[in-house]
């Protein structure tokens, strides 16, 4: 009997990988497509093909006619969009790519819940705390925005992380502003795109995780961890965390967010729990695989395997308690975090508390390959080529 065939998008992401590996080890067929042969899920040795196809940001017209086509010629199951890019361009055409199942919701729901204003809106009525926010609708909106009674530093996070329109869209990122001159300076100089903007309350605390995958109104599997380090050093992406036991309140809230916006599929829902109070804020949910998937499949979570088995009707296993303490690291992010801190100048944004020191965070890039417990989200000696690939790319970048 033939392997189906998966085809993964966005090859250059670790999520991307971590998919292909749990995919392929299960007997899946993979066709990963990316922005060339050479990307880190690419060069996996549980990829069957790999395919240079346009980029899903600048071309989406484009890329998503090449996803049809590859889907069409490979006979695939199932297409897997990893990155907000893709599954906006893939989305709209899903009916086109029949019989090939794309396992997330329509177009709607998932730009309704990709909606920062409308999700922290929604999740406020559900009883689940927030950051304290303003929504500034342009840049000349400003004028009316009462600076005195901001508290900083202050986040700068546009309602989208991809704004735009289908021919002209835009990677948005978070910003901060230190006091009342900055943050005008920075709201004047961003394009049109990154507006709604929501100036928003920092929360300064450990950020936790909340992975969910609800399918047919269930929930058939679910995780949490928390970020040991991240880069930048003022917050962002994780490069170091731990599998932990799920909060019970916060499963069930972020279980009831996602079914009021009638999600289905995987979901990574983000708090934050402030450091001096101990309570959890939400501060986004993405609706896709997350950086750190490899973690929950070390932990004994195989995300991967349980959607696509649940989208294309096949037996699912109810799940089983998954091991608690299991940590993940990302080597060359935590290369990137100790760069970050020793050239970090003055004036910068601050370090929140908790953030582990420069010699810890040496440390833990050093000895996590020797204890007991840390796991790699690229390096694998079973698998090594996305690794050295990732090394000559980081190489090629200084």
């Amino acid at each position: 009997m033939t392997s189906p065939t998966v085809i993964v998008t966005d090859g250059e992401q670790r999520a991307a990988l971590a998919v292909v590996r749990s995919l392929g080890a299960a007997g899946y067929r993979c066709v990963v497509a990316g922005p060339s042969r050479g990307t880190i899920a690419g060069v996996s040795r549980f990829c069957a093909r790999s395919v240079t196809v346009p980029d899903a940001l600048m071309r989406p017209d484009d890329f998503a006619e090449a996803i049809l086509a590859l889907a069409k010629n490979e006979r695939a199951s199932l297409v897997l969009p990893v990155a907000e890019p893709a599954l906006l361009a893939i989305l709209p055409i899903r009916s086109r790519l029949q019989p090939a199942v794309v396992p997330f919701p329509d177009l709607a729901t998932f730009s309704a819940l990709s909606d920062k204003q409308q999700l922290l809106e929604e999740a406020s009525k559900l009883g689940i705390e927030v950051p304290t926010q303003v929504v500034v609708s342009d840049a000349a909106a400003m004028d009316s925005v009462d600076l005195c009674g901001l508290r900083y530093p202050i986040v700068l996070k546009p309602t989208r992380s991809i704004g735009g329109k289908s021919g002209d869209r835009a990677k948005l990122g978070v910003s901060y502003a230190g006091d009342q001159d900055e943050l005008r300076r920075k709201v004047l100089s961003l394009p049109p795109v990154a507006f709604p903007l929501l100036l928003q309350q920092r929360i300064v605390g450990p950020g936790m995780g909340i992975f969910l995958l609800i399918w047919d109104g269930q929930v058939r599997a679910r995780f949490a961890h928390r970020r040991l380090c991240e880069k930048p050093p003022s917050g962002g992406v994780s490069v170091y965390c731990e599998s932990i036991c799920a909060d019970e309140a916060l499963v069930e809230g972020s279980r009831r967010l996602l079914e009021r916006f009638g999600w289905c599929g995987v979901a990574m829902v983000e708090y934050k729990r402030d450091s001096e109070t101990g309570q959890p804020y939400l501060m986004e949910v993405n609706g896709r695989f997350w950086g750190s998937l490899q973690l929950a499949i070390d932990a004994g979570v195989d995300f991967p395997r349980l959607l696509v088995a649940s989208a294309l009707g096949a037996p699912v296993e109810r799940q089983t308690p998954y091991r608690v303490g299991v940590r993940s690291r990302w080597w060359w992010g935590q290369v990137d975090h100790v760069v970050g801190r020793v050239r970090r100048r003055a004036g910068a944004t601050p370090i929140p508390p908790g953030t582990p020191s420069l010699t810890r965070a040496l440390g833990d890039m050093v000895l996590g390959p020797f204890r007991r417990g840390d796991y790699e989200g690229v390096l694998s000696w079973n698998d090594p080529r996305p690794f050295w690939n990732e090394t000559l790319s980081w190489m090629a970048a200084l």
